[in-house]
């Protein structure tokens, strides 16, 4: 399983491309055995540890997570032949519920709540891993082993993929370790290529890229994205500029890439295309309709099908409804 993790395929995506003048590109880390871009942290995170001696034969990986980090360490722990606690929100989708369940992971959920609340779900398992005999925390939010993940794969990966042809790259910021590590990847090809941090509302980032304060405004509904500190990963990211993408704007998009395009996505996807979008308009306008975006096409939209893709579910959040599930 671990020879899986990587080496995704890299799509031309035609609609954002014909909406940004210039092309557009997707990563589709879905792709990966457990289906999302978190399994490349998963295994480095865990690597790590084991090369730091810190995680022992029979040991346990213990982390806090939306659930697709979750389900990376899951499955990597498995392989490896570790056991699996997992801290989530319980306002996550079910489908990541039961899909660490049926992975055999512990699974304990918390209230979602700030940072700064003891029982946030991070400071929640890292307790639980002190408790823990032969437990290892992960610490995907602050664990540089994230970064590197992207650093020594994701960017490598994207930069022969475009064949070093690239003018741009954006994702949205969970951890920070897609964007810093893919980022700081392909700016070491190319110094030129404009890195950009595409924010969900309810996330500080976009305020602070663009004016130094640390300000959410809003709110989201996607998972696994938002952030509200300059985590460890995130430290150093070399964000050239910022986009902020309302759920309407992403999920517009989740529409459209499955309708015309036959990727169904979860809303960071639809989020993250949206950026690309933006960043797209800003280098055709500058470097002509030849500039390519890449960007990451985090996971699978059947990890959402009780929410994102269930009429009453998108009704009771006050958000536009795909008009095949009317």
């Amino acid at each position: 399983m671990i020879e899986l993790i990587g080496n995704t395929p890299m799509v031309r995506l035609a609609g954002p491309s014909a909406a940004a003048g210039c092309e557009i590109f997707g990563k589709c880390e879905f792709v990966n055995p457990g289906a999302s871009v978190k399994d490349r942290a998963a295994w480095w995170i865990i690597r790590d540890a084991e090369q730091r001696g810190e995680l022992q034969p029979g040991g346990t990986v213990v982390e806090g997570t939306a659930g697709n980090t979750g389900i990376g360490i899951a499955l990597v722990a498995n392989a490896r032949g570790y056991k699996t606690i997992i801290v989530m929100p319980d306002n996550q989708s079910q489908e990541k519920m039961d899909t660490l369940r049926a992975l055999g992971a512990q699974l304990v959920l918390v209230p979602p709540t700030k940072f700064a609340d003891p029982n946030h779900f991070v400071h929640t398992s890292r307790r639980l891993a002190e408790e823990t005999p032969g437990a290892v925390w992960a610490n995907q939010f602050d664990n540089i082993a994230n970064r590197r993940a992207h650093i020594e794969s994701t960017a490598p990966e994207i930069w022969a993929q475009m064949e070093g042809r690239l003018d741009g790259f954006t994702c949205a910021v969970g951890t920070g370790g897609t964007l810093a590590g893919t980022g700081m990847g392909l700016k070491a090809e190319d110094e030129n290529i404009r890195v950009a941090l595409t924010d969900p509302y309810g996330a500080a980032l976009y305020n602070y890229y663009a004016c130094g304060e640390l300000k959410a405004e809003g709110s989201s509904v996607a998972e696994g994205i938002g952030q509200g500190r300059i985590t460890a990963n995130l430290e150093g990211a070399p964000v050239d500029t910022q986009f902020r993408i309302s759920d309407e704007e992403g999920l517009a998009w989740v529409a459209r890439l499955l309708r015309e395009e036959g990727l169904c996505l979860g809303l960071s996807s639809g989020i993250n295309v949206a950026g690309a979008v933006e960043l797209g308009k800003q280098l055709a306008a500058e470097r002509g309709p030849e500039a390519r975006v890449a960007t990451i096409l985090c996971d699978t939209g059947f990890r959402y099908l009780s929410t994102l893709y269930n009429a009453q579910w998108l009704e009771a959040k006050g958000l536009p409804v795909f008009d095949w599930l009317r």
